[in-house]
Order: structure tokens, then sequence, then C-alpha cells
């Protein structure tokens, strides 16, 4: 927004000092994000900015390191548990959060903020405490070190973001159109499916994007749970960290933060989208 003409010297001074400081801080976010890209091209296995790339020589950038991503069998390997665990997880995240959504915003609901915090718990227990907790469930339980021990645990970390999106979109959601579908003569299940579900399934996508980004990003509990042969992504760059200090970590964040803004975009198209349902547009 442009000064006005009788703007004093202090309205200036705080008017491109405000934007100066959101650029500062902008800057101090994404910082961290930006230096990972070129270093992930570079030729020589360091962790800095050769010579050669601050000289801008061709010579200097490589692909290596992303070949190394698909030559090697350990990386392969966690990037398919990644997607099976995060898919599994996202499916039953999403389902079970949907259906406590709908119950939670039904009015008929008893004691709904203890319930509600008792689902959001996972988001504000530090994580190193639920995983703790997860290790000797699941341990006793027998699924420790199991596919499918993983997936329930990242399964409870992922509903509070489907429960939290699910709920919001309900909460602008009009009534009215439900009891005129019941009205009419259409059963509860066909009312939902065919009213309910496609006004807010921007929400439930959200949501269940969110749990799947939750599982994909995920490292502290799967590295108390998951053994070998359960490695994903973050578990095996954590063990590149420890035991290699290969570069190909670079080269797999880099892929990593594509993927996110890949994700973060669906989900402000997914939020437009339920808004422009509910103005009815």
């Amino acid at each position: 927004m442009a000064l006005p003409l009788y703007a004093t010297p202090a309205e200036k001074a705080w008017h491109y000092g405000f934007r100066i400081l959101c650029g500062l801080i902008f800057f101090f976010l994404i910082a961290p994000l930006l230096v990972i890209v070129p270093l992930s091209f570079n030729a020589e296995p360091y962790f800095t900015f050769t010579p050669g790339m601050l000289a801008l020589e061709a010579e200097a950038f490589s692909l290596r390191w992303y070949e190394d991503i698909v030559a090697n069998d350990q990386w392969l390997h966690s990037i398919r548990n990644s997607f099976t665990i995060g898919i599994a997880a996202t499916l039953l995240a999403t389902t079970l959060g949907t259906l406590a959504a709908l119950g939670l915003t039904s009015p008929a609901m008893p004691y709904r903020r203890a319930i509600m915090a008792l689902l959001i718990s996972p988001m504000i227990v530090p994580i190193i405490i639920t995983a703790t907790g997860m290790y000797f469930f699941y341990s006793w339980a027998g699924l420790a070190q199991t596919h499918l021990g993983i997936i329930l645990a990242h399964t409870a970390l992922g509903i509070p973001f489907v429960v939290i999106t699910v709920t919001a979109t309900l909460s602008g959601y009009d009534q009215t159109l439900t009891r005129a579908a019941l009205s009419l003569g259409a059963p509860p299940h066909v009312a939902f499916f065919k009213v309910t579900m496609p006004i807010i399934l921007p929400g439930i996508v959200s949501g269940g994007l969110f749990a799947f980004v939750t599982s994909f990003d995920e490292v502290v509990v799967v590295l108390f749970m998951a053994g070998f042969e359960e490695r994903t992504i973050p578990r095996q760059m954590w063990a590149g960290i420890r035991e290699q200090i290969s570069p190909t970590i670079l080269a797999v964040a880099t892929a990593l933060v594509l993927v996110s803004i890949a994700l973060l975009t669906a989900v402000e198209m997914l939020r437009r989208r339920g808004e422009r349902l509910r103005q009815g547009r």
C-alpha cells in the first residue's frame, strides 16, 4: 500500500522500517532452506561452497548426489518405506479424524472440549515423551520394529491435524442443507455423501495432506520404533549425518523441500476452493 502524500517523516520511517523488518524476518526463515539447494549440486563431497561454485564455474556443479539417490539401495528402500507408511497412515488418520470431527461438531456430543483436548494432545505433548510412551506400548503389543506399528504411531500423530482442519471446515457448514436433504427423504448416509461430503471435502483433503507431511517428516518416533527394514527417509538422513557425512543428504533435502512446497500449494488451493463453496460461488 502506497504512502499518502500527507504522511509525516515518522510515518514514512515506520512504513519503510516495518517492511525492512518483515524482509529480514522472511530471509531469516527461508535462508537455511535456500542454502541447501545450491550445495546439493556441489561436485565435491563437501558441505561448503567451493571456490569454483562461488565463481560460478560449470565444472563445480554436478548431479552426482541426485544420481547417488537412485543408485543407492538404502535410499530407495527408505523412499519406499516413507511413501508406504505415509500413505497408509494418512488414510487411517483422515478416516478416523473426519469421523471424530463430525462427532465433535454434533450438538448432542457430551464433553466435547475434553475429548477435543485429548484428541489433539499429540500436538501439544513433546514428541520425545510421546515416542517413549509409544515405544513401551508397542513393544508390549509386539508391534515395535514393524511397519504396522509405525503406521499406527504416525496415524496417532496425524489425527490432530485432520480433526482441527475438518472441525474448522464444519464450523462454517450450513446444517440446514443436511436437514433439507433429510426432510426430502434422503437416508442419512446419502445426505452425508451427496450434500455434506462435497462441501467439506477440501478440509478433509487438507487435513490428509497435513497428516501425510507429518508422517513423511517424522523422525523421533521412527528412531525409537524402527529397525533397519522400517527405515524412512528422515531416519536414513539421520543415519547419513552420523555415519556417512554424504552430500546425498542435501539432494534428498532439496527434493523434500520441493515436495513440501507442492503440498502447501495444494493446501492453499483447497482452502480457496473451500471458501468459494461456503460462499456459494
